[in-house]
């Protein structure tokens, strides 16, 4: 049984792995028209454009077709959020069982994947936020909702990216047990 687990364990944490790759791409492809002067890191400087004069600024630079691939950008993100914060949590609690597994700090582990669908959370607020400011309704609680998520959101991606990078290495160098 224990084999046919860690078996399917591996086959969910590829199958994101692939559908991540897979959301990167055309998360890639979407934003490439909405790059310009105004908006150097495309969706994301409209992400974190924080005030309404920026976020007009970016908006009034992108034409007919740009917004468009910004709507297909901010719909496509409600399934990419599904897939990055699902392959995190996988990745979080394979290290987690394997390192923590019948010891205290095992709990943390299980902080970090609540941590990292909370950010997938705070990645709809901020969706729906600058979808609201896509469709024409500008107003400063939309950008500022979208600001305010995005950074959460970013800042708890990087605290359970770092949490798994520091546990890789424990398990890197960690010494073998001796029989």
């Amino acid at each position: 049984m224990k084999t046919f687990l860690i078996t399917y364990k591996n086959r969910i944490t590829i199958s994101l792995l692939a559908a991540l790759i897979l959301m990167i791409a055309v998360t890639r492809i979407f934003n490439a028209p909405l790059v310009n002067e105004a908006a150097k890191s495309g969706i994301v400087s409209f992400e974190l454009a924080k005030n309404l004069d920026n976020s007009v600024k970016i908006l009034n630079s992108w034409d007919e077709n740009a917004k468009i691939s910004a709507g297909l950008s901010l719909g496509t993100d409600f399934v990419f959020l599904l897939v990055y914060s699902g392959f995190i949590a996988m990745l979080i609690f394979n290290i987690n069982n394997r390192l923590w597994a019948d010891k205290p700090f095992y709990r943390a582990g299980n902080y970090f994947i609540a941590l990292i669908f909370l950010a997938a959370l705070f990645d709809v607020i901020e969706n729906i936020s600058l979808i609201k400011l896509l469709l024409g309704n500008v107003d400063q609680t939309w950008s500022s909702l979208a600001y305010y998520f995005a950074i959460a959101k970013f800042t708890l991606i990087l605290l359970c990216i770092v949490y798994l990078l520091i546990n890789w290495a424990i398990l890197l160098f960690r010494r073998p047990a001796v029989n």
